[in-house]
């Protein structure tokens, strides 16, 4: 588990986009299969998500809001500990020129 979550969080946190963005799609893939996994690490793991909710990558960021739209459901409860800076980092998004990112 340990292997899984450093794995998940240099994906995130890597320095070009592609990478980022497998790593959006590996977290919304362990929030379907793993709910568990993520939130025993939430604060850990959306430490590094929330950057990518800010990310100057349009693309980046549009996936992250989309994958956080589809994770809220799926986690829950389990996002208390980080609610105040995801909820921080998606309403910055609402003033987006970007119509797909405002609208996700």
């Amino acid at each position: 588990e340990t292997e899984e979550l450093n794995n998940l969080c240099e994906l995130l946190a890597a320095k070009d986009f592609q990478t980022q963005m497998e790593g959006v799609d590996l977290l919304l893939d362990h929030c379907k299969s793993n709910p568990h996994f993520i939130s025993t690490n939430i604060v850990q793991i959306f430490d590094i998500f929330v950057l990518r909710l800010q990310d100057y990558h349009k693309k980046v960021k549009q996936k992250a809001l989309e994958a956080l739209a589809l994770m809220i459901p799926m986690l829950r409860d389990a996002l208390h500990p980080v609610l105040v800076s995801l909820v921080t980092a998606a309403t910055d998004n609402l003033n987006s020129k970007h119509l797909r990112i405002h609208a996700a």
